[in-house]
């Protein structure tokens, strides 16, 4: 059965993090989707989305509506404007951060899987980020979920 619903009918959820200061509203969760997440973001002038980042088990897809902005990803920066559309890898090669250094806001869509369990690399803040029983950015439970340093490795036999 198909569901549906009209953004304009969603709170904006308001995120505010140092050097991360967006507004957000879950599309997917508002429908009840399984294996799909959709969000919209609304960026404004100045700011930074998440940061950098990439998974290791989801691939994500941006979808920008309006404005302007620059996607810093493993190859460097790259432009970002109206109806520019750009696909991130489930790997080291799909890094991304989105950066709003137009004037206006910057409203994008952000499309992902949604499959669990998935490691998260956060390579310029030196740490990792493990979801298992619900992936990043859905809304079940988790029986595994933490942050840890890439820099604390431990051997296997090790206490």
């Amino acid at each position: 059965m198909a569901r549906a619903i009209n953004e304009a009918d969603l709170e904006w959820t308001e995120y505010d993090r140092g050097s991360s200061r967006f507004r957000r509203k879950q599309l997917s969760s508002a429908v009840d989707a399984a294996d799909l997440g959709c969000s919209l973001y609304e960026l404004p002038a100045g700011e930074r989305s998440w940061p950098y980042h990439y998974h290791t088990a989801n691939e994500e897809a941006i979808f920008v509506l309006e404005g302007e902005g620059i996607l810093r990803c493993e190859e460097g920066e790259k432009p970002l404007e109206d109806g520019v559309f750009a696909t991130l890898p489930a790997n080291e090669d799909g890094g991304h951060q989105v950066v709003n250094d137009g004037d206006g806001v910057l409203r994008y869509l952000l499309v992902s899987t949604m499959v669990e369990p998935d490691v998260t690399v956060y390579p310029e803040m030196n740490k990792l980020g493990v979801f298992v029983d619900s992936p990043p950015g859905g809304e079940g439970e988790r029986s595994l979920h933490g942050y840890y340093r890439l820099d604390e490795d431990v051997e296997y036999w090790e206490d």
